[in-house]
């Protein structure tokens, strides 16, 4: 049975969000402020959380940037603030999906049930990355082939979002956007330097025969690469192809 967290500080709202998912079939634990929403976080590990913006305490914005921090669960926003603008802001910072206030209760379930369906398997912050990362939020850390990189929020952040996005091409609009919180997708040279910074500290970290895990794609973009997919395209390369044609060579009659 799904787990929801629900993140409100309306007790009627909380309410009826509680009696409509129960009777839906998920497990639901509640936050009335943004700090009991990220201990639930660390403690209870939903399936999915449902975000006010406007709550006390820590708001629903700051909420929604620590939540990506410690994991790629969906994050599906039910808010009062219905411009465009709004919506945007926050399906940039990693909202899955945006629902505004008033709704009707049976496109809340199917908004729900179609965040779970797509979601698959879900990483926390310090599980494993492959077999050789392990991010640790708590020291805003990264482990990486043994080696220990302490990060500053910009690198943990970058780091994150190209793990979340690991196999595909994250653009440098999109980190300044994501990353750096700049909508005017001026200021290229900043990804590129914070690229820099942040392979230098793994690289220093694990040592210099570990592999680079961040590839820069021309004119699109940064990319995250396992090492077990480096280790695939080291097999697959020159050396790998002629090993391969040395061990299918027929011999001599």
């Amino acid at each position: 049975m799904p787990k929801l967290l629900i993140v409100e500080d309306d007790p009627a709202s909380v309410l009826a969000l509680r009696e409509l998912l129960t009777r839906g079939g998920y497990r639901v634990v509640t936050a009335a402020d943004g700090r009991e929403a990220l201990r639930l976080l660390f403690a209870e590990r939903p399936d999915l959380m449902l975000l006010d913006l406007l709550v006390p305490e820590l708001d629903g914005w700051r909420v929604l940037t620590r939540a990506r921090d410690l994991s790629d669960l969906p994050v599906l926003v039910v808010s009062g603030l219905d411009d465009v603008d709004h919506r945007v802001k926050a399906l940039r910072a990693g909202a899955d999906d945006y629902l505004v206030k008033p709704f009707h209760p049976e496109e809340l379930l199917a908004r729900v049930e179609a965040l779970l369906r797509r979601a698959g398997h879900r990483k926390w912050a310090g599980e494993r990355v492959g077999e050789h990362l392990r991010l640790v939020p708590e020291r805003r850390a990264a482990v990486w082939y043994g080696g220990e990189a302490r990060l500053s929020e910009i690198e943990y952040r970058l780091l994150q979002l190209l793990v979340r996005n690991r196999g595909r091409v994250v653009t440098a609009q999109q980190l300044l956007a994501r990353v750096w919180g700049d909508e005017s997708a001026i200021g290229g040279d900043r990804v590129k330097f914070g690229v820099l910074r942040l392979r230098r500290k793994l690289r220093e970290a694990a040592g210099p025969d570990a592999p680079d895990p961040i590839e820069a794609v021309r004119g699109a973009g940064y990319r995250f690469v396992t090492a077990e997919e480096i280790d695939r395209k080291r097999d697959e390369g020159p050396a790998g192809q002629g090993r391969n044609a040395r061990e299918k060579r027929p011999e001599a009659g």
